[in-house]
This record gives C-alpha cells, sequence and structure tokens, in this order.
C-alpha cells in the first residue's frame, strides 16, 4: 500500500532490525526510502537500547537499486538526481559512521545501489541463493557510486569485473571475495543473523562504538599514521571503565557488567 511505512523498525533485546518496505519494486531506493532509512539511522545512533542494527528487505529481495522509473520520470530533473545521490550518499556514510555495528541480512538479489547498501554494512549474511551485482554497465549507467563502498571491500580485480561486465555472482563468490561474511540456507538465515547480532550486542556498547570508528578511520591513513592514531586509541580505551571491568572480569573468570562508561 502506498501509504506503509518505507523503513519498518522492530527490536528484540539490544537488536533493532530495520526492514526495507517497497517489495513491489523490490526495495528499490526511491528518494523518499533514503530520507526514511536517514531519519531511522540518526534515531539508532542516539538510542541506548539499539546495541547492533540489523537491515532486511521484505518481499522477494534485499534491495534491486535505486528506482529507475522514478530517475526517468519526466517529472523530474537534475535537481532531483543530485538530490537523490546526495541522499544516498548521506545513508551510506550514516551507517559507517553509527556508533552501532550494523549488519546486512540478504536475500533474493542485492544489485547496483542494494549491492554498495551491503558493502557499506559492517558484516553482511546472505541466504545461499542471493545474487550480488553491480549491472548498471548494461544499462549505460555505470555504477561509479556503488563502486565507492565495493572497491573498499572485495579486491580490485574483483570490484572491476562486477562494475565491467554487470554479471550476476552467487553468495559463494561473495563470500570468497568478501563482500560477504557468510552464506547460509535461507531457511537458517534469520537465526544466524540474530545469533551474530545477540553475540555482539552482548559486548560493551561503548567499546565497540570506538572500536568500529578506528577501524574506519585507520584505514584511510598510511600505516605508520594508522598504528601512531591506533595507540592513542588502545591508550584512551585502557582508561575507559569497562575496558578495567572488562580485564578484571577476565582475570577473576567472571561475566563482565558493562556500564557504557
Amino acid at each position: 500500500m502506498s501509504d506503509s511505512p518505507l523503513i519498518l523498525r522492530s527490536d528484540t533485546g539490544g537488536t533493532t532490525t530495520l526492514t526495507l518496505n517497497r517489495p513491489g519494486s523490490r526495495n528499490a531506493l526511491s528518494l523518499g526510502m533514503l530520507k526514511a532509512m536517514a531519519i531511522e539511522l540518526d534515531s539508532a545512533a542516539t538510542d541506548p537500547s539499539v546495541r547492533v542494527l540489523v537491515l532486511k528487505g521484505a518481499g522477494p529481495a534485499f534491495c534491486a537499486g535505486h528506482d529507475l522509473k522514478e530517475m526517468r520520470d519526466a517529472r523530474f530533473g537534475r535537481d532531483y538526481v543530485e538530490a537523490l545521490f546526495a541522499e544516498c550518499t548521506k545513508v551510506m556514510l550514516a551507517i559507517l559512521r553509527l556508533p552501532k555495528p550494523v549488519i546486512a541480512q540478504v536475500h533474493g538479489v542485492a544489485t547496483a545501489a542494494g549491492c554498495q547498501l551491503v558493502a557499506t554494512c559492517d558484516l553482511a549474511l546472505a541466504a545461499e541463493d542471493a545474487r550480488f551485482a553491480t549491472p548498471g554497465v548494461n544499462i549505460g549507467l555505470f555504477c561509479s557510486t556503488p563502486m565507492v563502498a565495493l572497491s573498499r571491500n572485495v579486491g580490485r580485480k574483483a570490484a572491476m569485473r562486477m562494475l565491467l561486465t554487470g554479471e550476476l555472482i552467487d553468495a559463494d563468490t561473495a563470500v570468497r571475495i568478501g563482500l560477504i561474511n557468510e552464506a547460509a540456507p535461507a531457511a537458517e538465515l534469520a537465526h544466524r543473523t540474530a545469533a551474530l547480532a545477540s553475540s555482539i550486542a552482548a559486548k560493551s556498547p561503548l567499546i565497540l562504538a570506538i572500536g568500529k570508528e578506528a577501524f574506519y578511520r585507520q584505514a584511510e591513513l598510511s600505516i605508520a599514521d594508522a598504528y601512531a592514531y591506533t595507540a592513542e586509541v588502545m591508550a584512551n580505551n585502557v582508561s575507559k571503565r569497562d575496558a578495567q571491568e572488562g580485564i578484571g572480569a577476565f582475570l577473576e573468570k567472571r561475566i563482565p557488567v558493562w556500564t557504557a562508561e
């Protein structure tokens, strides 16, 4: 229905699931969908009840990319296209900067900007029959923005083959090239994703936030600068109450009690 929420949210324990909810269009990323996702990500960033975020799609697919019909509509011009890609960039950066781990739970297809979304998430699990592609080259629209996330998560040769051919790859290939972490039987996908999210949610949220930020920042530095930066991060980390609690719990062979301090 046209008045259905574009993003559905559900909460279980420390895991929040955001579901792309345009099943009739294979969850194509319209401007409205991206704006709704940005709002949910902003909310999750400051919500202490959210420890881990899971992204998935309603209906037969995870996400088929941008809404091509909307992009081609004569009512919209260059301003719309620029706004669309600006909003998409905003969402992708929000995922990277979110101080909570984000897991993609993929079924069906993840193509073009949908593949970009998978590559942007911190972790990704997929059904064994899931397929991935950056097929823009086939329709005269090179997947330049998806290329940013893809090329930072898989080897150059693998990324270029996907970008230049537009061919679909299967879940096993996606695991092999590093696009996703794991391929699971479709019937087990939700359970395995929930188990992974639950395992991560049991960690200190403060330490997860410190680690995620450091991971992406050091990746853009030279190796010498990366070591200097992460040494400072670790020195600050040691001073946190949760670090002292975690070390004490390990030495005393007990379960730590996190305070997010």
